[in-house]
């Protein structure tokens, strides 16, 4: 007789199979016929809503492991939010002007911006824009995201250019934004302007130079001492500058000294505090102070500059400090900001010696023409020639790069804009205080970076941007900003797009008649030639789109990574508060850090480090990667690489398997005639009780956006309580007992419960998995079965959950059972016995847990997963093995002393004739 045709073998042919990779395509395909996004839209319509802004990538390039972080992410937030009943509409947007996509067409297409039309050059940088926008998306899609993909945001589209127009207007109309001439950060590689967020700092070796300014004007006050052997002695990690120096600045109260080298006869004024130091770079050791003063004394002296014909003044500025240099700061007003300030107090002019290119002006005298870092050796050598060198000394410094060219930058000051974050710092802050950060200490580092602000450059030199919409008056010069000039650029914009501004006439556009406000010229207006920095346009995208298109301000949700706390999340911040006076954009900020390589290392190219995310889907497929999103710790840097998608495969392969046990065991079952809890196994019920603090403990992780805590509850879960536990136990039930007996249909009951409820709790983070295992499995009424997306996560099934202390006991039969499973493989290792049914168990147990013995004999040996057990009351916990007495089953494999003629054991014997009685043997 075949047994076997009586055993509830669970099937293997269900629809979850092997070759993920090839699958999720096809499963992409059969969601876009059905619409996804809109009818999960619509099934949510009415519902309150949650919003996740998309904070725009850039549309410069392919998809990397930072793109496939943040958006997975973003659709694991989005999609459990859906799956407990919130409207998530999903708007993503795309970043485009800027210096990148610039440099980019002229390298790969070799052209000339100088030689082409504005309108030309900008028409091919949109090209260049709209392809890597289709690259990126598709890539997006591949990944599982779902999104209104045939509606997303471009900050280059007319209808976005037209209303951060407004934006501008109405920061200008509070008197936030100024035109003025300031050091900033300059690009010469590039020719443009950069704002903080734009910088990157790298360490560079340069040389370092203490150079001598001899005594001009001593304003009577040193007359006892030789004037022409009195020199200051400043330093500088920036050679370039010097030609820019008109001002020497010290503290107005540190002391300093007057060194005598007594080898020459010079003397060097310098802080006393650094003398020694000083004297040692200098390699002079015998000298010694002539006297000292106070910083203040040396106020509005003149002082010979090393090599320009022209003088320098002593000033004062409190930010002189001791700890480097010679506390005689070398001061170009033209080069730094606190330079700058500092000339300004003292009602000096401006002097920038440097053009756009970086090549030294006329001024600069026989250095004119070249640029920065070619004069740097020549100033140096024609200082040592002049005997102007005190010392140099080679060091390696921390100097900012241009983020995009990664190529030196320096301070240059230029006429830009400027946005006056001073004007309203304290409002931003506390608009911080509104917003709930992830992780907490996000809102300290927001408000110390507005807090430590300089003013915002928001103009650039370049030509792929929003133009500035201001206009100058031929007559007085000034800039006009009016509400009817907002409107009429917008309207032209929104209209034509921004290539406009450069074909046409201001005429063309401005109000008929236009006037000057200022001085009532009528002989009309000229165009400003900057462009809007690039943060200035995605900072405008909760206006420009999110209140414009999407109908909500502000969002529920900003997700990006640490560095947008200088960028997308500041610039967003800044334009709100400043324009609209509304608070920040975004109720919560979450952030997570950088993806990096298997040993921690930033990947790059020339690394060859880097992950590519099109190798991950081919090989893995797009869920291990989402897995991967969801397992790390994305506050910090997430690792990549080879070994760790290897190992997650390994966990995903654990809940895959525990779906496919369900599911082969399920086969048949009706969900809507579940198995009440008063009639389930106990063993059942605590399956679910264990369920139940899964379910609480995922939803808190949910709500946190803690996901690999709910990777990880998962997963043992899937591990512990079940594999290692409660499917190993009742697989003898499943395959054995009468197909639609209580106590399969119990388990069955439990299965099912676990199954639904896993399913949904992973479905957000694997989203092709959960709709595949959802495909697949039986449905109670109510249920949506076109994707798991449609349906609710489960709340706890209250009506099964065991008391604390029946699960106290259980606990405890779980410590018995390890004893006893210790004790087994002791006797397997002796060879006294084969598989767990080849043995009988005798247990010793302590009095407080007489319970066991109490317990029916036959139910406690399966729980053991042995033939039979005895249990004796007294002493401490022992267990003694010994070969099953009886014979084995031919059926269930138990050996048993009450066997019928064909060996099979009472239950098996039971089932059997039922199976008879319906002619299936």
């Amino acid at each position: 007789m075949d047994y076997n045709k009586t055993i509830n073998l669970p099937k293997t042919d269900f629809p979850m199979r092997a070759g993920l990779p090839k699958r999720e395509p096809e499963m992409l395909k059969r969601w876009e016929d059905m619409d996804l996004y809109n009818e999960l839209l619509k099934k949510n319509e009415g519902k309150p809503r949650f919003s996740l802004h998309d904070g725009p990538p850039f549309s410069n390039g392919s998809l990397h492991m930072g793109h496939a972080l943040n958006k997975s992410l973003k659709d694991i937030i989005v999609r459990s939010y859906a799956m407990r009943g919130r409207y998530t509409p999903y708007i993503p947007g795309w970043d485009n002007h800027g210096m990148p996509i610039e440099s980019a067409i002229i390298k790969e297409q070799k052209l000339n911006r100088k030689a082409m039309s504005v309108s030309d050059f900008r028409t091919a940088c949109h090209a260049y824009a709209e392809k890597y926008i289709g690259i990126q998306m598709e890539g997006f899609k591949r990944l599982g995201v779902v999104a209104d993909w045939e509606h997303p945001y471009k900050t280059m589209n007319p209808s976005f250019e037209a209303e951060e127009v407004k934006v501008f207007g109405e920061m200008y109309k509070k008197g936030y934004i100024y035109k003025g001439l300031k050091p900033v950060y300059w690009c010469y590689h590039d020719e443009t302007a950069l704002a903080e967020a734009e910088i990157e700092y790298q360490d560079d070796p340069c040389t370092t130079v203490y150079v001598k300014f001899p005594m001009h004007d001593d304003q009577g006050k040193l007359s006892h001492l030789d004037k022409s052997k009195l020199n200051f002695v400043i330093w500088t990690t920036t050679i370039w500058t010097l030609p820019g120096n008109l001002a020497i600045a010290l503290h107005p109260s540190e002391s300093y000294a007057v060194v005598k080298n007594n080898g020459n006869g010079e003397m060097y004024i310098m802080a006393e505090a650094l003398t020694d130091k000083v004297m040692g770079v200098a390699g002079i050791s015998d000298y010694e102070i002539v006297e000292t003063h106070e910083g203040a004394f040396f106020e509005n002296m003149l002082a010979d500059h090393p090599f320009l014909p022209k003088t320098s003044r002593l000033v004062l500025a409190d930010y002189v400090t001791m700890d480097s240099g010679t506390g005689c700061v070398h001061t170009a007003p033209g080069f730094g900001a606190d330079d700058y300030q500092t000339c300004k107090r003292y009602g000096m002019d401006m002097v920038v010696p440097v053009d756009d290119q970086g090549r030294h002006t006329d001024y600069a005298g026989k250095y004119a023409g070249m640029v920065v870092e070619e004069s740097n050796p020549v100033i140096l050598k024609d200082m040592k020639e002049s005997g102007a060198l005190l010392a140099s000394e080679e060091i390696v410094h921390s100097y900012p790069h241009c983020w995009r060219c990664k190529k030196p930058i320096i301070f240059r000051a230029t006429p830009q804009w400027f946005c006056s974050v001073d004007a309203f710092k304290d409002e931003a802050c506390a608009a911080c205080d509104e917003v709930r950060w992830v992780p907490g200490w996000g809102i300290d580092r927001m408000k110390s970076m507005i807090r430590e602000r300089a003013d915002w450059c928001i103009s650039r030199q370049r030509r792929w941007g929003l133009p500035i919409p201001v206009v100058y008056c031929k007559d007085c010069g000034k800039p006009v900003v009016t509400d009817e000039t907002i409107a009429a650029i917008s309207e032209m914009f929104g209209k034509e797009g921004s290539n406009a501004w450069f074909d046409k006439d201001p005429a063309d556009f401005l109000p008929a008649g236009m006037t000057c406000p200022h001085c009532g010229g009528k002989s009309g207006f000229e165009k400003e030639t900057d462009t809007l920095d690039g943060w200035f346009d995605s900072g405008s995208t909760h206006y420009a789109s999110m209140k414009r298109d999407q109908n909500f301000w502000p969002a529920d949700m900003y997700l990006e990574g640490l560095d947008q706390y200088r960028g997308w999340f500041q610039s967003s911040l800044l334009t709100a508060v400043g324009a609209f006076g509304n608070g920040a954009p975004f109720k919560e900020c979450v952030t997570h850090g950088w993806t990096v390589d298997g040993e921690g290392k930033a990947m790059h190219k020339s690394l060859g480090n880097g992950v590519d995310p099109a190798d991950i889907f081919n090989k893995y497929g797009a869920d291990i990667l989402r897995l991967w999103a969801a397992s790390a710790d994305y506050h910090a840097d997430v690792r990549c690489s080879d070994a760790i998608f290897k190992q997650l495969s390994q966990n995903y392969l654990k809940f895959r398997n525990t779906a496919r046990y369900c599911l082969g065991n399920l086969d048949g079952f009706d969900p809507n005639n579940l198995v009440a809890p008063a009639d389930m196994l106990e063993l059942d019920r605590w399956a679910v009780t264990r369920l139940n603090a899964l379910i609480e403990k995922c939803a808190q992780a949910y709500n946190d956006y803690e996901f690999l805590v709910v990777t990880h509850a998962v997963n043992d879960f899937c591990v512990v309580e079940l594999s290692n536990f409660y499917l190993d136990i009742i697989k003898d039930r499943l395959y054995c007992d009468e197909t639609d007996g209580l106590a399969r249909r119990s388990a069955q009951t439990a299965l099912y419960l676990i199954l639904d409820t896993i399913t949904k709790i992973m479905a957000p983070i694997l989203c092709f998995t959960g709709d595949e295992i959802w495909l697949a499995m039986p449905h109670k009424a109510g249920d949506d079965g076109r994707n798991v997306l449609f349906n609710d996560m489960n709340g706890v099934f209250a009506d099964y959950a065991l008391s604390a202390d029946e699960m106290a006991k259980w606990e405890k039969i779980i410590e018995v059972r390890d004893a006893v499973n210790g004790a087994l493989e002791t006797a397997r290792a002796e060879k006294k016995i084969g598989k767990s049914l080849e043995a009988d168990v005798a247990l010793t147990v302590p009095a407080e847990d007489a319970f066991l013995a109490e317990m029916d004999a036959a139910a406690l040996a399966d729980l053991l997963i042995v033939s039979q057990v005895e249990v004796t009351v007294g002493g401490e916990l022992a267990v003694s093995v010994s070969e099953a007495a009886g014979t084995k089953c031919p059926r269930c494999w138990k050996h048993s002393t009450a066997a019928d003629e064909n060996g099979l054991c009472p239950r098996c014997a039971s089932v059997i004739a039922k199976c008879a009685d319906f002619g299936e043997v």
